[in-house]
């Protein structure tokens, strides 16, 4: 996070000195804010029309209820409200500004693939993102990387435009170019590695938290290894809730070359069925 602030700044000061009007930086910083408070308060909902996820009451639902219910007990979580996803692709996500405002959504794939001690195992695994604030985290890295975008976006059209100052002499006005463009075009790139970074250690984090919950890292570890074999993309797949899900919605190829894995929203499903196997060892 620490970095995300020094990437802003640094891009604020150039382009507060580059246009030469420090009202740029003035706007970038309140744009940043507002956008910030409405992810705060109403990302969950933004997130659930995108994945036309419906509430489910007890009724309609009843085992789920029952395992959200008990796992929220022994988390020490009031119960997340449930909602379903009507898609056959497994995959399942957590929302919500705070732990009681949270949300927990599964797909009816998942419903069917999955028998119980799986699906306690990725229900425990949302619940981890709840408790540990993984949505406020997640929506943070967003709303920085939105913003470096932003500010990228400007720099690189006054680059490109000649805006800027214009007493520096062509010497002056051409390093300002070739900064501007380097800066536009890798800035946003470094800010999304950060972003997928900070993403793939929640879920990790998030896998260990809830075997711990069910003292089942066995369970979890199937649930992962039937929605990898099963390798489907959502129809709702987007690449701003990506990262929400326990399992990549575009699917997962077969073969994931080291420039894929830079860009990927999750660590690699192998790993993450490894690290459970080994907790399961070293409880026994």
């Amino acid at each position: 996070m620490t970095v995300f602030f020094g990437i802003i700044i640094g891009l604020g000061y150039f382009l507060s000195y580059s246009f030469n009007s420090p009202i740029i930086l003035y706007i970038a910083v309140i744009v940043s804010i507002v956008m910030n408070i409405w992810a705060y308060w109403f990302s969950d909902k933004t997130v659930l029309k995108m994945t036309n996820a419906k509430e489910v009451s007890f009724s309609q639902a009843p085992e789920l209820h029952r395992i959200v219910e008990n796992l929220a007990i022994t988390a020490g979580l009031p119960k997340p409200k449930i909602y379903i996803v009507k898609d056959s692709a497994p995959n399942a996500f957590a929302t919500g500004r705070n732990k009681d405002h949270a949300v927990i959504a599964v797909t009816t794939g998942l419903l069917e693939v999955l028998n119980k001690s799986e699906l306690e195992g990725v229900i425990s695994h949302e619940l981890a993102h709840i408790g540990n604030n993984d949505m406020l985290i997640s929506t943070v890295a967003v709303i920085l990387v939105g913003t470096i975008t932003m500010a990228s976006d400007i720099l690189l059209r006054g680059s490109l435009f000649g805006g800027g100052r214009g007493n520096q002499g062509d010497g002056g006005n051409g390093l300002k170019l070739i900064i501007g463009l380097a800066l536009a075009i890798l800035m946003p790139i470094v800010g999304s590695l950060m972003r997928l970074a900070i993403s793939r250690k929640r879920e990790l984090l998030a896998d260990a938290t809830g075997a711990m919950l069910t003292r089942n890292p066995q369970g979890l570890a199937g649930a992962l290894e039937k929605i990898h074999a099963h390798g489907s993309k959502m129809k709702t797949a987007n690449h701003a809730t990506a990262h929400l899900f326990i399992s990549n919605p575009f699917g997962l190829k077969k073969s994931v070359t080291y420039v894929n894995k830079l860009f990927m929203t999750h660590p690699p499903t192998e790993l993450r069925i490894r690290l459970l196997r080994e907790m399961d060892q070293g409880k026994k």
